[in-house]
């Protein structure tokens, strides 16, 4: 199931390492459709070692799903600017001129080159293994709470096409009767027919046990009430796994190929048209509600 989950946090400042409170970690999660579970990760350098615990995260609490990761780590950099002292800069300049005392050519500090070594000994130092994990359960939790609603969505449309697939083995259920007995009828007809071009040779009680025999095997031929039995019970399951909730994605998965292969003997042992319509609009529903399950945990 598709889901998104976006957290930021910043860590507080010490006295130690009062330039933090200018780092923010951001960290967002994205899941799209997938019959697995693939993980991705974009996450900058400093954070290249947590990736494991990520993974082991996201594999406990994610079973399917295109998952993708990305963090990004943001610093204040107008806000973290070092001001040095009087003291340090006399002492680069110092040091600059000792430098271009033995190479005559060498260019000399500029600001970004003075701001960057006045900052070199009070560099933000955060401990990510401490925040990382915190920060990533948050967001997994949202995640899997927008699945859930995704879920929720999901589910209702899988209840509305179980109770159009009723609506159809309800409508061909009396017609494999309402064929037989006009088979029959034909069967009558036709033997009736014959026994006046064989002027006699065949007694009428034949003719109408070889009707009715003909009607009956035609009858075994169609019937296709033990197809909508096994449909209805494959309804009833599939309804009932959808009330339990849980991980149920490849069980229903299983259901939909049963039900699809009723839905094909259905129309394969279709005498009438209506059969036939109604074998196809119920392998529409059936098809419709496997692109949705493949995508259910």
């Amino acid at each position: 199931m598709t889901g998104y989950a976006s957290v930021q946090h910043a860590p507080a400042s010490t006295e130690d390492n009062a330039s933090a409170q200018n780092v923010r970690l951001g960290l967002e999660i994205r899941a799209v459709n997938s019959r697995f579970l693939d993980l991705t990760f974009r996450l900058p350098d400093e954070l290249r070692s947590q990736e494991p615990a990520l993974r082991s995260l996201l594999t406990q609490r994610l079973k399917r799903g295109k998952v993708e990761v990305r963090a990004a780590i943001d610093v204040d950099a107008c806000a973290s600017l070092p001001q040095p002292t009087p003291a340090l800069l006399q002492r680069m300049q110092s040091i600059q001129d000792l430098v271009q005392a033995w190479l005559p050519t060498a260019k000399g500090l500029s600001v970004s080159d003075a701001l960057r070594l006045a900052g070199s000994g009070n560099a933000v130092q955060v401990d990510w293994q401490e925040v990382v994990p915190a920060l990533a359960e948050t967001a997994v939790t949202a995640l899997i709470d927008a699945r859930a609603r995704e879920g929720k969505r999901l589910a209702d449309m899988l209840k509305d096409r179980l109770s159009q697939l009723r609506d159809l083995a309800a409508q061909a259920g009396p017609l494999v009767p309402q064929l037989v007995e006009q088979q029959r009828q034909r069967f009558l007809e036709r033997w009736q027919e014959a026994m006046g071009l064989t002027e006699g040779q065949v007694t009428p009680e034949a003719a109408r046990e070889r009707a009715l025999s003909e009607a009956t095997a035609f009858a075994i031929r169609i019937d296709v009430a033990e197809e909508i039995t096994r449909l209805s019970s494959h309804l009833d399951e599939v309804e009932r796994l959808l009330k339990k909730g849980g991980e149920i994605g490849k069980r229903l998965d299983f259901l939909i190929q049963e039900m699809h292969r009723e839905a094909n003997t259905l129309g394969s042992k279709s005498a009438a048209l209506d059969l036939t319509r109604i074998s196809v609009d119920m392998k529409v529903l059936i098809e419709q509600m496997r692109e949705q399950v493949q995508n259910i945990e």
